[in-house]
């Protein structure tokens, strides 16, 4: 998730900035306050408020920090999730047009998943290696987990989610700024042993009964296409990770080990996963994989949703 600084502006008011959003700095001279210039970026949608040039309180030293702060987590972070996979475990790591990834494949018939946001008391889980590490009888260990969609400042999920089947945030039809708004963005739904993804206004308009469902932007693949607003020659390069469907019962997850176009990561879910439908969760250092067997990885920044894979007791057959 990207770095927030609070900034006032000239009433005093408060609000939060995402420091990739500023392009530059300029500062006050004397008693004057700094000025910070901001622009629309892929991680817009996650700004608390609409702002022009504004009028800072912080400093151009204090903000230049932050941002290189921002910039060495980000690289640890690649680092977590850079180690070779267990053997025989769902994860591994693939190449496709010489970029890498780990692709973890998960048979719903043989595991379970879970979304989660917030603990029982209310407070959200923020940390991947915070969730349960083990289920109830019918479910094994963690497997590992993953970041599941878009979050606000809060760590609110932006879009859909519904979890354990209760819907508890309904589904953002808006246009805005950022990827999740970059239309069609869809939905990814587990029904029973029954997983897709669809557009949003093809879910809207169907309302499967859903055991999870959680809301993100744009869809990678739709329909065996790549979305149509991506541009192989000049899209932004970022990390980024996100969830097809090959058969209704294979799901596949994928996060790059380093940055990659969208129209690079569509075409590995197309090309190289096999998946006729594939939805983006997430980008940056918000890209997250937990693998359990490794005993370490995740997230240093806090998320919002995220989704953990277990093993299903009793789906072990002798041959």
């Amino acid at each position: 998730m990207p770095t927030f600084i609070k900034l006032k502006d000239e009433d005093g008011a408060e609000f939060a900035v995402n420091v990739e959003m500023i392009t530059k700095i300029i500062p006050g001279e004397d008693d004057d306050p700094t000025e910070v210039y901001l622009v629309d970026e892929e991680d817009a949608h996650r700004r608390s408020a609409k702002v022009a040039p504004v009028r800072a309180c912080w400093t151009i030293h204090m903000i230049k920090a932050i941002i290189l702060l921002s910039a060495t987590l980000a690289a640890i972070l690649m680092l977590t999730y850079r180690p070779v996979i267990a053997e025989g475990g769902p994860c591994k790591q693939v190449s496709h047009e010489r970029s890498a990834y780990t692709v973890c494949e998960v048979d719903i018939r043989k595991h379970t998943i879970r979304l989660y946001w917030r603990r029982p008391e209310g407070a959200p889980y923020a940390y991947l290696r915070a969730l349960p590490q083990s289920l109830d009888a019918k479910a094994g260990k963690l497997l590992f987990a993953t970041n599941a969609g878009m979050f606000d400042p809060t760590f609110r999920p932006v879009g859909l989610y519904v979890e354990q089947g209760r819907e508890l945030v309904r589904a953002n039809t808006k246009s805005g700024y950022g990827n999740f708004h970059m239309k069609p963005n869809g939905v990814f739904y587990v029904a029973g042993d029954i997983a897709g993804i669809l557009e949003t206004r093809a879910y809207l308009k169907q309302r499967p009964t859903t055991d999870l469902a959680t809301q993100s932007g744009p869809m990678l693949v739709i329909n065996g296409r790549l979305h149509p607003k991506f541009d192989r020659a000049r899209s932004s390069l970022k990390a980024r990770n996100g969830v097809g469907i090959r058969t209704a019962n294979t799901i596949v997850f994928a996060i790059s080990l380093g940055e990659v176009s969208f129209d690079a990561f569509g075409r590995l879910f197309r090309d190289k996963l096999k998946c006729n439908n594939a939805l983006f969760l997430d980008g940056g250092s918000a890209s997250s994989l937990y693998e359990a067997t490794l005993n370490r990885g995740g997230n240093l920044l806090p998320l919002g949703p995220m989704l953990g894979i277990f093993e299903r007791i009793g789906t072990i057959r002798l041959q």
